[in-house]
């Protein structure tokens, strides 16, 4: 059973104050160092500092004095902000680490460059960088980070603040997610996850279990699911406030595989099936991202759909050759039973018609040709959706640092998905595997759509600066940034 609490803070806690104590470690972010009296540095720190930027090239200093942890960023403020501020991100992610190593419990952001963004950068990137996943660790040895609070000095609004803790706390509930095995976090366990983060953060959460699925015909759901010995879920979720600015919804629908065997066409392992309590990453994002946008009070109708079950190959699993009937009646010749997410998000998409939305956008670890194509440093996109809708994602992603990557969607892909019995297969050949797997998809669509595959930054097997080791919680971020800035 999924537990929802822990011990600890998930994550640090971001104050704003106006002054620093005299003994706080400190990160100080700035194009020219300037010793302030605010600091409180003794004159050889300050002479050290000072003759260390000197230096040829010398953009970083740090050093402890007195169990005091100091750390200098020289930035260009003139540089491209987003770059600016992932710079930021990272470097603050190393000071985290390097204040949990001296057991210290609070840092402070001190920006002399007058930017605001990148005094929330800095704390985001502590933040996110301070993040454990230990709950089942059970020795008294284990790890636990000292790091509890992140104080910002000066510079930008309290409202800010809060979203980015809002933020903050949504994506390492993604990571908690991702991070669970499918013994602790079945598919029920899944949908009871968001059904508690939507008491505390005020959206409303359906959950259809398998005698509902099964009234509603959801076929594909139903396919995948008939080799478990655990029942699928279909939730949804709902966030309407009174004052929201959108006449028709968003809706997002995440991919809720909480394991995957590949079911009969079995998955090798080591390498691949070990890491495949990750591949509901897109449920967890759609979640996640409800969650951020409700505690947040964003002024937006949306809603997320997650169809959930795990892919194993036992009892009648599906086989490849069968002919699936989806949600819309349409059919389905299943030639690839690892094919999988593809079949349960068409019924989500077909299902999410009926609410003639504004924009749908998927978030799923569909394919693993999207991480062949550009590994784990973005996300592979792409879709019908109207221009401007799309130019509104692309900026959350260089705003957030979760890049898309637009791959073409022309029509001869869907060509691939042909079959000679039934409507369509669910494999498209050995060529643009992350394209035939939109193409399948969009079938299911009528209305505005974008598909973001979220493979390869998903679930990192090594750590990457601030978005860890294991579950990242992509695509948390990147939406909440989106509806924010509508």
């Amino acid at each position: 059973m999924y537990i929802r609490t822990q011990p600890k803070p998930i994550m640090a806690q971001i104050n704003l104050k106006s002054k620093l104590r005299t003994d706080s470690c400190v990160l100080i972010v700035t194009e020219k160092f300037l010793n302030s009296a605010d600091f409180s540095f003794p004159k050889d720190v300050s002479d050290y500092i000072l003759n260390e930027l000197k230096k040829e090239d010398k953009k970083t200093v740090a050093l402890n004095y007195l169990g005091r942890y100091i750390s200098i960023l020289i930035v260009n403020s003139k540089s491209d902000q987003n770059a600016l501020k992932e710079k930021v991100r990272k470097h603050a992610a190393s000071v985290a680490d390097s204040i949990n190593a001296l057991k210290e419990k609070e840092v402070v952001v001190y920006n002399q460059t007058r930017l605001a963004p990148i005094s929330l950068a800095a704390a985001e990137g502590l933040a996110l960088a301070n993040y454990q996943f230990n709950r089942h660790i059970t020795s008294t040895k284990k790890p636990v980070n000292s790091l509890q609070t992140i104080t910002i000095v000066g510079l930008v609004k309290q409202i800010d603040v809060d979203h980015l803790n809002i933020i903050v706390n949504a994506t390492g509930k993604a990571r908690d997610l991702v991070n669970e095995p499918v013994n602790i976090l079945n598919a029920t366990d899944l949908s009871n996850a968001f059904k508690d983060m939507g008491k505390k953060a005020g959206f409303s959460v359906e959950i259809w279990n398998k005698a509902k699925i099964k009234q509603h015909k959801m076929g594909g759901l139903l396919a995948v699911n008939a080799g478990s010995v655990d029942e699928p879920t279909f939730s949804i979720m709902e966030y309407k406030p009174k004052n929201a600015k959108n006449k028709n919804p968003y809706v997002l629908v995440g991919k809720g595989v909480v394991y995957d065997t590949g079911g009969l066409s079995l998955k090798p392992t080591p390498n691949s099936m070990d890491l495949m309590k990750c591949d509901m990453a897109g449920a967890a994002a759609v979640g996640c991202a409800m969650y951020a946008i409700a505690k947040a009070k964003l002024n937006v109708h949306v809603i997320g759909l997650v169809p959930a079950t795990d892919n194993r190959p036992g009892f009648n699993a599906f086989a490849p050759g069968d002919i699936i009937t989806m949600m819309d009646g349409t059919t389905v010749e299943m030639l690839n039973s690892d094919a999988e997410g593809r079949m349960i998000l068409a019924d989500a998409l077909h299902y999410a018609k009926r609410y003639k939305p504004e924009l749908t956008i998927d978030l799923a670890t569909l394919t693993g040709a999207a991480a062949a194509a550009i590994g784990s440093f973005g996300i592979v996109g792409m879709g019908n959706a109207k221009q401007k809708q799309k130019e509104r994602l692309y900026e959350s992603g260089f705003n957030v640092h979760e890049r898309i990557a637009e791959f073409p969607f022309w029509d001869e892909y869907a060509e691939l998905m042909k079959s000679d019995i039934a409507d369509q297969k669910n494999l498209g050949g050995p060529y643009g595997g992350a394209i035939t797997a939109g193409k399948f998809l969009e079938k299911y669509t009528d209305y505005p759509y974008y598909h973001l595959d979220i493979a390869g930054p998903a679930f990192l097997t090594g750590k990457d600066s601030y978005r860890g080791k294991g579950g990242t919680g992509y695509g948390v971020r990147l939406l909440f940034d989106f509806f924010k800035n509508l």
